[in-house]
């Protein structure tokens, strides 16, 4: 019997790293374990997403009766935080420190403002939809905008500093299965946060929400703590005060000059405002043009995240195989367009599964392109100073996001009032003008990306200039 146990434990051994998800993204020095406890930062990031563009979206307009243009700022304010994510890339490259950190106090302060921004927010909420029977008239507006801003100042830092720690642990030929075992537990993360917020608030009441926000402050602190715990090593060496410091605006420079970087940047900005300028219209174009039910496009959502979740999967091991992250990228922008296109012909066909189609390429196409961006973002890291490399991924990145899902619905809007008083022509007064206007924007801007990626497919490998001088400005965090 001792024999059998020993060979069904064996061949078990061998087939579980076969079949367990991200299992050959472990090496002996990172081991699965502690590579899934170190994803947990994307879980406490997705979570904050969830909240802050969806529960409380709809908890603020329906339940709480705030301006819909109210909202709408207090969810863009995150996005105003996103350029500085450049900085925080480079101070975490540059940090001095006693105990010999680098990344974790970053990840430190953006957990703490996270956790505040949470904590504080339910009591702005309230504090603002009192009409001002608790305070003046601005009172609430600030704090509302306080905590959102801290809230996603947060998330940046953590994010951030996160990914950085991440390039710091792996190796090289890891990295692909690595990112997409990242954006596969940003997905979990918000998958079970919007699961578990929607049935915690069937039974709304203003107590409940205050519990709700808070408990996810308090999560979000625990699981950050968690993935932090004994991940980066103590090196008081590196980060010493006597160790030479380069000033931002060289280690800019130095990243500048580095072949086609803006180009790289371009590209980054165009192709995720081309895919994400639909991310408030999907559903209502479902449901207003095609007439779903309620249930049916909220199924929307799961079509996404499967088609993210399947391009990841396929990406990684593409990758794995010397794939060329940014033939990835224009692959990814190629489905996109197929996509749009097939959503946009869903109206005049009345067709709900070429919708739901072109709805999981859209997923499909989005994973590959941030995947494949990411890891050509990770290539470009110079001499250990991957902080700053992906800052700037991240910069341009959640500022094209934020803006494109901006400019989507205004354009939507500006579009549907033009066509509703005729000024196009009676052949153009349908509702569905809005949403078609917005979906062949994106298909164009996802033409610019194919022609601005090209250079970069021809020349993969990037300058990798070293230099090293003093930083002038005050330490953050301090």
């Amino acid at each position: 019997m001792k024999a059998v146990s020993r060979q069904i434990a064996r061949a078990l051994s061998q087939v579980g790293p076969r079949f367990l998800p991200f299992a050959d993204a472990a090496t002996q020095d990172l081991p699965l374990g502690r590579l899934l406890r170190l994803s947990l930062f994307q879980f406490s990031v997705g979570m904050a997403i969830v909240l802050l563009t969806g529960t409380l979206n709809r908890v603020m307009i329906v339940e709480l009766g705030l301006s819909a243009a109210l909202v709408a700022l207090m969810v863009a304010l995150p996005v105003l935080f996103a350029p500085f994510r450049v900085l925080i890339g480079h101070r975490s490259d540059t940090h001095r420190s006693a105990l010999g950190w680098r990344r974790v106090p970053y990840i430190w302060i953006g957990t703490l403002m996270q956790f505040g921004g949470l904590a504080f927010m339910p009591f702005a909420l309230l504090l603002m939809s009192s009409g001002g029977e608790m305070g003046p008239d601005w009172a609430g507006p600030a704090a509302a905008a306080l905590a959102f801003f801290l809230t996603g100042a947060g998330l940046h830092t953590t994010q951030t500093a996160g990914l950085a720690l991440a390039t710091d642990l792996v190796p090289e030929d890891k990295r692909p299965r690595v990112v997409a075992l990242l954006y596969t537990m940003l997905l979990v993360g918000m998958l079970i946060s919007a699961l578990t917020l929607g049935a915690l608030l069937i039974d709304f009441s203003e107590m409940k929400l205050i519990q709700v926000i808070q408990g996810a402050a308090v999560v979000t602190f625990l699981v950050n703590c968690l993935a932090l715990w004994k991940q980066e090593a103590r090196n008081p060496a590196r980060t010493s005060k006597h160790a030479p410091r380069q000033p931002f605006k060289d280690a800019w420079r130095n990243y500048m000059n580095q072949s086609h970087a803006m180009r790289f940047l371009v590209v980054v900005g165009l192709g995720t405002a081309g895919f994400q300028m639909q991310d408030i219209l999907l559903e209502p174009y479902g449901g207003e043009i095609l007439g779903l039910s309620v249930s049916a496009t909220t199924t929307l959502t799961a079509l996404l995240a499967g088609g993210t979740l399947a391009s990841l999967a396929l990406a990684a091991w593409w990758l794995n195989r010397g794939g060329n992250p940014y033939r990835l990228s224009a692959l990814g922008a190629l489905i996109g367009i197929g996509a749009f296109t097939a959503v946009i012909l869903a109206a005049p066909m009345d067709s709900a599964l070429l919708f739901r189609i072109g709805a999981t390429c859209i997923g499909f196409g989005t994973g590959f392109f941030a995947v494949g961006t990411l890891i050509a973002a990770m290539s470009r890291e110079n001499g250990g100073q991957s902080g700053i490399a992906l800052g700037a991924w991240g910069a341009v990145q959640a500022t094209a996001l934020g803006l494109g899902i901006i400019l989507g619905g205004v354009i939507r809007d500006v579009v549907n009032a033009i066509t509703s008083r005729e000024l196009l022509g009676p052949a153009l007064t349908g509702p569905e003008w809005g949403y078609t206007v917005v979906y062949q924007i994106e298909i164009v801007l996802l033409f610019a990306t194919l022609i601005a990626i090209g250079p970069l497919m021809r020349n993969k490998g990037a300058s990798r200039e070293q230099s090293s001088s003093r930083f002038g400005m005050a330490d953050f965090p301090g």
